[in-house]
């Protein structure tokens, strides 16, 4: 991506002048994070992964027990492991955190490793992202491209450059999967705020950014609070919301044993409407008892809302039911102010009987017994529609349609649409009888 602010130009042309990842910090990287494991086969055989050499176990040379070895040829320290594999392979990651131009720098490189038996291991590393963050807190990335599927951690394009990047939480995840090398240089705002080479099991850079950014953040770690530090930095929104509570429950010399059920507790103050700045709220002699209360509180609040909101779906559930009956009422009288003066009109040959549809739910009946939209496409709220069902008996031929303009059959049809063997006759029936038809329209 193309720099297009001032500290992104500033940053890319700071990253071009970096020196690469040192030898020194290359090996340290191969001693701290590769798992390096004497691979035991069953005859008793070690293989060292680091040089390749084999031996025989327990045969009197350097250190050989359950948990460990020494390979008499390189002297690495190696964990032993029972298992028929000859190859080992893998990625980890490792962060050096330095400093440059006033910029805290944090470098994170990926380190391959691979080895196989009776070969000494292959080791390199490339460096994959850096994390620059201004003394005011505010992080700038750069970082290699990733390939597809991008998801995956360890997909990065190693022969692409390395360019200012919109933020990825994969960044985030391989600074805290890294190792981070011993020898740090920070910058001295943040010695200022109090950091002295300590990370608490944090991110470095969630770390570095809080403390550079937050005030709150910066007091808890000179004050020793290390604990409520934590938790404030992994829940944001608890220290934007509850920190005046917090100031005010040091103030008054509380001892909160644990941060989380207390922050939990003023939330369910707040959600009850009791004042959380208040110290008779928030600072209950038995915390345990105050607790409890609150949540049999909420649950006795969320039980009457529940009730409510019962009682008001069941109210609109019988409204919505009044207002189709309404409806339903009201185009059933629509339909019989428009078709009422057809009803009872009967056209017959002796064998086949043409009767009009004298209600919606016949409409419907139809439709359904014919596999027709006669009812789904609203043929009954048509004015100058008449729709007559042509039958041998009570079983249904055809249904027909008749335009009261032209008083000619515009549509009839028998089950799906499909015309039968009585349709001629049915459609001649229809049109020579027009004449009753029009007499019931003129009555």
């Amino acid at each position: 991506m193309k720099p297009k602010t001032m500290i992104q130009k500033e940053v890319a042309r700071l990253s071009a002048s970096l020196r690469p990842i040192s030898p020194k910090q290359t090996e340290w990287a191969y001693t701290n994070c590769v798992e390096h494991i004497a691979y035991r086969a069953k005859s008793g055989v070690l293989t060292c992964p680091d040089c390749g050499h084999t031996w025989k176990s327990g045969d009197g040379t350097l250190c050989d027990t359950l948990e460990g070895c020494i390979c008499p040829h390189c002297g690495a320290e190696l964990k032993v492991q029972d298992t028929r594999r000859r190859t080992q392979k893998g990625v980890r990651y490792f962060c050096i955190l330095t400093t440059c131009r006033g910029y805290q720098l944090i470098r994170v490189a990926q380190a391959h490793y691979s080895s196989k038996k009776g070969e000494p291991m292959k080791f390199y590393c490339t460096e994959v992202v850096q994390r620059w963050i201004s003394p005011d807190g505010k992080v700038t990335d750069m970082a290699l491209l990733r390939t597809f599927p991008s998801y995956y951690c360890d997909q990065w394009s190693l022969y692409s450059d390395m360019e200012v990047r919109p933020y990825n939480s994969l960044y985030d995840d391989v600074c805290k999967w890294s190792e981070v090398y011993p020898l740090i240089r920070t910058i001295p705002q943040l010695r200022r705020n109090g950091f002295k080479g300590d990370f608490y099991g944090i991110s470095p850079v969630l770390l570095f950014k809080r403390l550079l950014s937050d005030t709150r953040i910066e007091t808890l770690m000179k004050s020793g609070e290390i604990e409520d530090m934590k938790y404030f930095i992994l829940n944001p929104h608890n220290a934007e919301m509850l920190w005046a509570s917090y100031l005010i429950a040091r103030r008054h010399h509380y001892k909160i044993n644990s941060l989380e059920l207390w922050c939990d507790y003023l939330q369910m103050l707040n959600n009850l409407g009791q004042d959380i700045h208040n110290p008779k709220n928030i600072c209950p002699a038995d915390f345990i008892d105050a607790h409890d209360r609150a949540m049999r509180r909420i649950e006795a609040k969320r039980m009457k809302e529940r009730t409510e909101n019962e009682r008001r779906w069941e109210a609109e559930r019988r409204d919505r039911e009044q207002r189709k009956l309404l409806e339903e009422k009201q185009r059933e009288d629509d339909f019989k102010a428009m078709k009422s003066k057809f009803f009872g009109l009967i056209i017959s040959d002796n064998e086949i009987t043409v009767k009009v549809l004298e209600s919606i739910e016949e409409y419907y009946e139809e439709g359904k017994a014919q596999n027709i939209c006669v009812f789904g496409a609203g043929y009954y709220t048509k004015a100058d529609s008449l729709v007559l069902s042509a039958r041998i008996g009570d079983r249904i031929i055809e249904t027909v349609e008749v335009d009261l303009q032209t008083l000619r059959v515009v549509q009839c049809h028998g089950k799906g649409n499909l015309n039968t063997p009585y349709h001629d006759r049915i459609v001649e029936l229809v049109n020579s009888n027009a004449q009753l038809i029009k007499a019931r329209m003129t009555a």
